[in-house]
């Protein structure tokens, strides 16, 4: 069992100035999850009769990438996992910070809730394909290659966390959204807005305030489901053939 000094980031509103929170949590055990440890420190709080801490979080289970904290200057923390799944044992150290994600495109809603439907905007852009209806196709119907199959599987991986932003120095989305774009090039069904997707999706992000790539691969490094800066080449390249109309 240890004990923790939590410094945590507070802010009542959008419009309200933020600021960092001191708060002591005992008695927490190396098995517990971070987010374990934050409802024990919301449970005193609240004893006390105080306002507890707010923050995103569903299914606990490394799947929807809601769980959005930067811990102790990394974006889910210590390990390449999401922060519902990072335990306490891997904490060095008993002074742990607490932030929401730091992006003029994802605003604080409250304390370490951050509004991310610009992710959203930028699905709605492009992130479908046209499927006529009718009886579902045989499965067999569509022959794709392995390496191509494997390629959209990797991509689609992707949770839409945005730790890939939180990590950026210039809060670039290219991860994410090379992520989506190279998920449905890859596959047939993805070929009927193959051109305009990129260009949507890109506009989309640019007007949304997320910054430029500089290559520092840090997006990588973050990104709890290892989704590789590969997948920015391939966008660069999809952007350059929806322009020049191209094979490339």
């Amino acid at each position: 069992m240890s004990d923790y000094n939590i410094h945590v980031w507070r802010q009542a509103a959008p419009d309200e100035p933020g600021y960092v929170e001191r708060h002591r949590v005992t008695d927490i055990s190396d098995d517990m999850s971070f987010l374990e440890m934050l409802d024990a420190l919301n449970e005193a709080l609240q004893t006390e009769g105080k306002e507890p801490v707010a923050f995103d979080h569903d299914c606990r289970e490394g799947i929807c990438g809601a769980c959005s904290l930067v811990i102790n200057g990394q974006a889910h923390g210590p390990e390449t996992t999401t922060t519902c799944q990072l335990h306490m044992r891997s904490m060095q150290g008993s002074d742990i910070y607490i932030e929401p994600w730091r992006a003029s495109a994802f605003p604080v809603i409250k304390d370490c809730v951050v509004d991310r439907s610009s992710f959203d905007r930028i699905i709605q852009a492009g992130g479908f394909v046209s499927v006529n209806t009718g009886n579902a196709p045989d499965a067999n119907a569509n022959a794709i290659p392995q390496i191509d199959a494997e390629t959209a599987f990797d991509a689609a991986a992707c949770i839409g966390c945005g730790a890939c932003v939180a990590a950026c120095k210039n809060a670039s989305a290219m991860l994410f959204v090379s992520a989506k774009v190279s998920h449905l090039a890859n596959l047939p069904q993805g070929q009927t807005e193959r051109k305009q997707r990129v260009t949507s999706m890109i506009e989309v992000m640019d007007d949304e305030g997320f910054g430029s790539c500089t290559n520092y691969g840090e997006c990588e490094a973050a990104c709890p489901k290892v989704i590789s800066t590969d997948n920015i080449g391939v966008l660069n390249r999809e952007f350059l053939r929806s322009k020049i109309g191209s094979t490339i």
